[in-house]
């Protein structure tokens, strides 16, 4: 049995047991409620609890009917907080042919239809509706990368900051645990010193937006002030070189503030706090989370909870810079690493979980080899503003040393109650020396080792900064020599991507004819699915590189995307050819990078 104390309450019975007659943070969220620190509602309200505040959770509430989900638990006495939850709504519902999903990983049951399209937007303006005096904050992976003019691949349309839409009162962009005590304190004084809440008093709080009426660069030096939303409407060049301008800045450790005018106000978006440290990564993973799903799911399967319930991410960050992928952009650049002995806390709690068989899915991270790496000189890092530590070449300035990450992963074998520790999270194969490949596939491959070289066009993968194909077969010899040498038959499956911009027919044929030599067949492929506030998606969009303002050719239609997926199946009939490219698809979630 479960104790439902030991859980951030989620119903007016569970404050009952409390002795609460209110709280001070309603937290609602398109996921489920697992109270596991890989889910950013838990983290969130786990970081509340922890500096005194009294938090509960309304995972997935009914938006439809009488909003019944949204009044159970009264009025807060600070705000509400909204997420879409773990995905964006939209990547979460939709395939990349647009075709509704017939499931939802972050569901019981995996159950669909359980959250609405544009979640946080649907979610705040009902609040507002019910509760229009409450201030709300957003945050999560959706607003995150919709906190300024973006391309909604879903209604092929520009669509503005998320603040505007959701009327939120304030954002917070990337991982909230800071901002979001800082938001509470702040409302907190402004409620004690019976003043009304306004947008002015959170004007001060790193890696939030909000909007405004004046920019608060007026008179001001410094600061970046993009183009209009109205601007970028209006011509595609725009919104590329407001693009180049975020990703510029979101890149740099002393980023500045920046500005967009839309309407009659302005979106504001303040600079990041500096990048957390080990012991304030440390302390969050110390907070009392129950590694479980909340007791109201008894018996309920929910497949993203057992994807990572034996799982342990070991560092926040990723300076890879993939054209198309969203990590860096929310989680930073910079590396942070949780220390040995944090990690082994986490281990000896998993031990104690029901279904605990001694086998650890994933030693991981956003990219599971770049454990305890940065630059050497932190002066130099804090001087640049390249998008990827590794592309078009590893940076001279970084630390490529394994030493910890190796020794943490003996470790965790030597543990009595640890059978094997696999590695399931992407790794960079351009990132890697001998020792630590030759630990890798000896120690820590279940059978498959999966890697993402992503295309095997060089004219690809530099738009999508990734390496030359070159370093994949260099990767793919030496695997295969460690395998002989060690009397293994493990295999190496990579992923691909189809329809990428700057991907031609031609580029497809390559990929297909490059497969059938190493006698690949995939299955698991994936068509581009332009995502919010990516380099590939603004090119998606614009058809432009917004580095160089060259043309870029973009497979968009769906008869384009159809034909370029279907070179993934060279080996099929061409009937079922068709077939399977007819019902090509996106995988939800992070793959490997």
């Amino acid at each position: 049995m479960y104790d439902l104390k030991a859980y951030l309450p989620t119903t007016k019975k569970e404050l009952q047991l409390r002795g609460w007659d209110e709280v001070d943070v309603i937290l609602f969220s398109g996921d489920a409620y697992i109270d596991h620190p890989a889910f950013g509602a838990a983290v969130i309200g786990r970081v509340l609890e922890a500096n005194g505040y009294r938090v509960a959770i309304v995972p997935q509430p009914d938006w439809r009917g009488d909003h019944r989900d949204f009044t159970k638990l009264g009025r807060p006495r600070l705000f509400f907080a909204v997420t879409s939850g773990s995905m964006d709504s939209m990547v979460n519902h939709y395939t990349a042919a647009k075709r509704l999903r017939s499931d939802d990983a972050y569901t019981p049951e995996g159950k669909a239809g359980m959250r609405p399209d544009y979640c946080t937007i649907t979610y705040c303006n009902i609040l507002k509706q019910l509760y229009p005096d409450v201030p709300i904050v957003i945050g999560g992976i959706e607003a995150s990368m919709r906190r300024l003019t973006h391309y909604d691949y879903w209604s092929d349309r520009l669509m503005p900051s998320i603040l505007v839409d959701s009327k939120a009162d304030i954002l917070v962009y990337g991982m909230g645990e800071k901002q979001i005590v800082a938001i509470a304190k702040s409302i907190e004084n402004a409620s004690l010193q019976n003043s009304s809440m306004t947008t002015y008093s959170l004007e001060a709080i790193p890696q939030t937006a909000y909007l405004s009426t004046h920019s608060p660069l007026e008179g001001k030096a410094g600061g970046i002030l993009l183009h209009s939303h109205e601007a970028a409407l209006k011509s595609k060049q725009v919104h590329a070189e407001n693009f180049r301008l975020i990703e510029t800045e979101s890149n740099k450790i002393n980023a500045a503030t920046i500005v967009q005018p839309v309407g009659n106000q302005y979106v504001v978006v303040n600079p990041p706090y500096p990048t957390m440290s080990t012991e304030e990564l440390d302390a969050i993973y110390d907070l009392p989370f129950q590694y479980h799903p909340h007791p109201k799911y008894k018996d309920k399967h929910i497949p993203a909870y057992e994807m990572i319930r034996f799982s342990v991410c070991m560092h926040r960050g990723c300076f890879g810079g993939c054209s198309f992928c969203t990590i860096s952009a929310h989680q930073g650049k910079q590396i942070t690493s949780r220390s040995e002995k944090n990690i082994l806390q986490q281990i000896s709690k998993l031990k104690d979980l029901p279904d605990w068989k001694g086998y650890l899915s994933d030693l991981g991270g956003p990219s599971a080899n770049m454990y305890g790496m940065h630059g050497k000189d932190m002066t130099l890092c804090e001087q640049c503003a390249r998008p990827s530590c590794l592309y078009p070449n590893i940076c001279k300035n970084l630390n490529q040393d394994f030493t910890k990450l190796l020794h943490i992963y003996n470790k965790v074998d030597s543990l009595p109650y640890i059978k094997k520790s696999f590695v399931g999270s992407g790794i960079r194969y351009d990132l890697m020396n001998e020792q630590y490949g030759r630990e890798l596939i000896t120690h820590h491959v279940s059978g498959r080792l999966k890697v993402a070289p992503e295309h095997t066009s060089d004219n690809v993968l530099k738009i999508m900064r990734k390496p030359s194909w070159e370093q994949y077969e260099r990767f793919h010899r030496f695997f295969e020599k460690v395998n002989k040498e060690e009397g293994m038959r493990q295999q190496l499956i990579p992923y691909f991507i189809s329809s990428h911009p700057g991907c031609t027919n031609k580029d497809m044929q390559q990929l297909a004819e490059r497969c059938r030599q190493l006698h690949y067949r995939p299955e698991q492929v994936q068509d581009f699915t332009p995502t919010p506030m990516t380099l590939a998606t603004t090119m998606f969009y614009t058809g432009l590189n917004p580095y160089t303002m060259e043309s870029v050719y973009v497979a968009k239609t769906k008869e384009e995307k159809q034909k370029q997926n279907s070179y993934f199946f060279w080996w099929k009939p061409q009937g079922e050819i068709k077939k399977s490219s007819n019902n090509f698809k996106s995988f939800k979630g992070k793959k490997g990078k």
